[in-house]
């Protein structure tokens, strides 16, 4: 036996209710797995495994019996088992982050200059779902804490609701002051989403994530043309599993940008392809979380890091780590708008 790897069944608690357009999730469930190794006695190594119901493409429910049989390869055949992984993102990053882990024995999983704290990466603030004032007191706190990017959620509540939401902040900030981004989690109807972004588009918005709902490349490919607003990609991403269909998809297309979470993106090796991908196609890229607890989040924030180098001026999305109030303890911390590894 190479390694002997443990699966624990978690579930988070949210402070507040997170609203999207597909839902509102009150808690959130992972698997943490941990792994030791003879040769490396008195260390271990965790990772968290945490899909999305309705939207992970490895989401089933027999998850925890899925992973325990890919552990029980792993503890038999070692880490080359990751490469027959794609189509299970979730479970992929989770191994990845622990096998780091316990290589390098500390939470800083690559050498950078985030990990010696000498840098933070940027951020955006993230304001959830809800009523409209409760949306616009969000707005306020994020504005209170230093955010100049915020990333909106929208596609849920009445149309001209959000769009106040959005005229009310810009009549405050001007674009230079304050980056709008806009995040409708696929739930326009493909028929209004051009109009909605057309009229959207008004107050100057940097970008909005999926409009419509995934896998109808011929119509988002046409938003994608006609919009005068940048479109990012997220869902569209989900299940596209080799480096030849990436860019395929990018190249039929052409958003301005893709985002990256590794649960839902391939994992760690997955999100390393996709920026390799889009670098060749001159589409942007950032990554984000997918609501992992902070194990999760800790990775994320040192694979992004480590890809991208010390020098990150586009706001990631990291900033989902206060989002539970049972949250797991590591040593990242927000100032400003930027996260910071090393800080209690």
């Amino acid at each position: 036996m190479i390694y002997h790897i443990d699966i624990t069944p978690r579930l988070f608690h949210f402070k507040q209710p997170a609203g999207t357009s597909r839902g509102v999730y009150l808690t959130r469930k992972s698997w943490m797995v941990e792994i030791t190794s003879q040769q490396l006695p008195g260390r271990k190594g965790v990772g968290e495994c945490a899909p999305l119901p309705d939207l992970s493409t490895d989401f089933r429910p027999d998850y925890e019996a899925v992973l325990r049989q890919w552990c029980d390869r792993m503890e038999q055949e070692g880490e080359g088992v990751l490469d027959e992984m794609q189509a299970w993102p979730s479970m992929r990053f989770g191994l990845e982050t622990a096998l780091l882990h316990l290589q390098r024995g500390t939470t800083a999983l690559f050498d950078t200059p985030f990990a010696r704290g000498e840098v933070g990466i940027p951020i955006n603030g993230l304001v959830w779902m809800g009523s409209h004032d409760e949306m616009l007191k969000r707005v306020e706190e994020k504005l209170q804490q230093g955010f100049h990017c915020i990333k909106l959620k929208v596609g849920a509540i009445d149309f001209e609701q959000e769009l106040d939401l959005v005229k009310r902040i810009r009549e405050r900030f001007a674009p230079a002051e304050m980056e709008i981004r806009l995040d409708a989690n696929g739930g326009f109807k493909t028929d209004e989403a051009l109009d909605k972004l057309e009229r959207f588009a008004q107050y100057a918005i940097h970008s909005i994530e999926q409009p419509i709902k995934q896998h109808q490349w011929g119509n988002m490919a046409k938003l994608c043309r006609d919009a005068p607003l940048p479109i990012a990609l997220d869902e569209e991403l989900i299940g596209i599993n080799t480096y030849d269909m990436k860019l395929y998809m990018l190249n039929v297309v052409k958003p301005a940008y893709i985002i990256l979470k590794p649960s839902l993106h391939g994992g760690m090796k997955g999100v390393r392809e996709w920026v390799q991908a889009a670098n060749e196609k001159g589409v942007k890229t950032w990554i984000t979380s997918a609501l992992e607890s902070n194990v999760g989040l800790n990775a994320i924030c040192h694979l992004t890091a480590d890809i991208y180098g010390e020098h990150i001026n586009m706001p990631q999305g990291l900033g989902t780590g206060q989002l539970f109030t049972d949250n797991i303890p590591m040593p990242l911390a927000i100032e400003g708008e930027k996260m910071w590894y090393g800080k209690e």
